[in-house]
């Protein structure tokens, strides 16, 4: 559906230059949830430019729909764009349009005739939620009801590709969850890419097949969701991941806790059926030693459940290495963090 192959974008200011994509491919599939994560300056947003034929490339292709969106000029990607439309952090409505009249404006741009448009228009109304408030003004709107209103108008002309620019990072948490619900059900509805760009893992977590994570330009970890949550390579993604935890850091496993127990810290990563496994208690019956649970905490993602579990034992090198090898006949991953 999506395919970026070799993308670079240098940007030349004077006898300076500035590398804000580098040599970036990614391929993403018809009707998944891609979510682009990194932070600012990681050149993210300069990405999604290049998908909508905002940038051109310096070097590399952008293929949507087997049209190359970094070769097309003039007509050939004004049509491109009418299946590619963009979700913005601060909505970009027009101030002086009802809510109708703003979801209505990229259709008579296009040339729809009057009885579609109107027709349309109330379809999306009802599917973003907006019922009643048709003849509103934006001012009268709450930001999760502008955003609505950017998610209704971006579908006008039914796309096959829907970019959402840090579409959330303007509302509150609960709005948010809001939102990326919506996305969800749009997505499920009509098999639509969404290609999310963030700097929230949470907006990942909750929504996105796979992710992409960027640092100075570059794609450093990509795959996913679940894989990524599990076993992150790169710090940065590492970073991310930490910041599912509300508290961050205050919710996590502090080793240092544990210094005066003698024995063993094994930490435990379950996926998906592994979650409910009873494995403390088995192992505790097979190995006749006891466990004492430190530490736990379980994380929902659009591709499932993943849990972890910090454990204390005290065994002998052999029943250490008897466990941790049953743990990986069930499928579970397991990290020794300290050996007593």
């Amino acid at each position: 559906m999506i395919v970026l192959k070799n993308i670079s974008k240098i940007f030349h200011t004077g006898k300076e230059s500035l590398t804000a994509v580098d040599d970036v491919s990614l391929s993403i599939a018809r009707g998944q949830i891609y979510g682009i994560i990194g932070y600012s300056g990681a050149g993210k947003s300069t990405l999604i430019r290049l998908l909508n034929g905002l940038e051109k490339p310096t070097a590399g292709s952008v293929v949507i729909a087997d049209h190359d969106i970094s070769a097309a000029k003039g007509e050939a990607l004004r049509r491109a764009r009418l299946k590619i439309s963009m979700v913005f952090q601060h909505f970009n409505l027009l101030w002086s349009r009802t809510v109708s009249e703003n979801i209505a404006f990229s259709m008579q741009i296009a040339g729809v005739p009057k009885a579609d448009i109107k027709k349309r228009v109330a379809e999306l109304v009802e599917l973003v939620g907006l019922k009643g408030r048709e003849n509103a003004y934006p001012s009268r709107l709450s930001g999760g009801q502008k955003q609505r209103v950017g998610i209704a108008r971006a579908l006008a002309n039914n796309p096959d590709v829907l970019l959402c620019d840090e579409a959330t990072s303007a509302l509150d948490p609960q709005t948010t969850d809001q939102i990326l619900d919506l996305l969800k059900d749009i997505n499920k509805r009509f098999n639509l890419t969404i290609v999310l760009i963030t700097h929230e893992m949470h907006v990942v977590r909750k929504i996105c097949d796979r992710v992409a994570v960027m640092e100075n330009g570059k794609v450093v970890e990509e795959g996913d969701v679940l894989q990524v949550f599990t076993h992150p390579q790169k710090e940065i993604t590492r970073q991310f991941v930490r910041q599912i935890s509300q508290h961050d850091d205050d919710d996590a496993f502090q080793p240092e806790l544990a210094d005066n127990l003698r024995g063993t810290i094994i930490k435990l990563t379950f996926v998906g059926h592994s979650t409910h496994q009873p494995v403390v208690g088995e192992l505790t019956l097979r190995y006749g030693v006891p466990f004492n649970i430190l530490h736990g905490r379980m994380t929902q993602t659009a591709q499932g459940v993943f849990g972890q579990l910090w454990l204390h034992v005290d065994a002998s090198e052999e029943q250490l290495d008897n466990i941790l090898n049953d743990l990986r006949q069930h499928d579970i991953q397991s990290e020794v963090i300290k050996r007593g």
